[in-house]
């Protein structure tokens, strides 16, 4: 008899139940030039992890950087008209650089915008959408918008701090180096102040660095 390691439970669930933790792998997106789609996400700096044909079925498989979830595109791989896929959400540290670095490979990229009402991230040109950060780069609230090749949409959003519970704290990380030196940047500037409230240098400022980045991420109480 075989038997399945469980990864965590689900609260809603009746107390007898329990749940594996289930993870979004691979999303896959209709195109009409699997070549074409390929140049342009690894344009985009993707890791590209496969590019396999067998007769007339070809699936391409690419990765955005730091990511733990995959695309996937090819050759009768979808029913779905080329372009149909829309509102797919990329989560980033800093919208502004990544903003810079999606113009500079030369994609046609929305200037940044917060929300005036709600959903107007999804409305393509929609008159809500105000321009620039939104206020404090508060969490959540600034993005920008971009396209592939076959009209496939793309939704950049800039979170800074998860709501509380959406990260556990006991298994904390940081997706690439450029969103660890994001977060030690915060902590650095949050311990300057926080030297000057106490009025002298805190030797024990690793703890307090750890604690700090930590709950920044999760969403928790922040220390002083």
């Amino acid at each position: 008899m075989s038997t399945t390691a469980v990864q965590g439970s689900n609260a809603g669930a009746p107390a007898s139940v329990e749940y594996v933790d289930m993870n979004v792998e691979v999303v896959v997106i209709p195109v009409s030039d699997a070549d074409r789609a390929k140049a342009f996400y690894a344009g985009l700096g993707w890791r590209l992890d496969a590019d396999i044909a067998r007769g007339d079925f070809r699936l391409v498989q690419l990765t955005p950087p730091g990511s733990g979830c995959s695309i996937q595109f090819g050759t009768n791989l979808t029913p779905s008209a080329p372009g149909s896929a829309q509102g797919m959400y990329l989560v980033v540290s800093d919208i502004d650089v990544v903003r810079e670095s999606l113009a500079a490979s030369g994609v046609d990229v929305s200037e940044v915008f917060h929300e005036g009402a709600g959903g107007a991230r999804f409305e393509h040109g929609a008159s809500d959408r105000v321009s620039g950060p939104a206020p404090d780069h508060a969490s959540y609230g600034s993005f920008v918008v971009f396209s592939d090749p076959d009209g496939n949409g793309w939704l950049v959003q800039e979170i800074t701090t998860r709501l509380s519970g959406r990260v556990d704290p006991g298994a904390t990380s940081f997706a690439s180096a450029g969103d660890l030196a994001s977060a030690l940047r915060r902590a650095s500037a949050a311990h300057g102040e926080h030297e000057a409230r106490i009025g002298h240098e805190d030797p024990s400022w690793p703890d307090w660095y750890a604690s700090y980045m930590v709950a920044k991420q999760t969403g928790e109480e922040l220390p002083t």
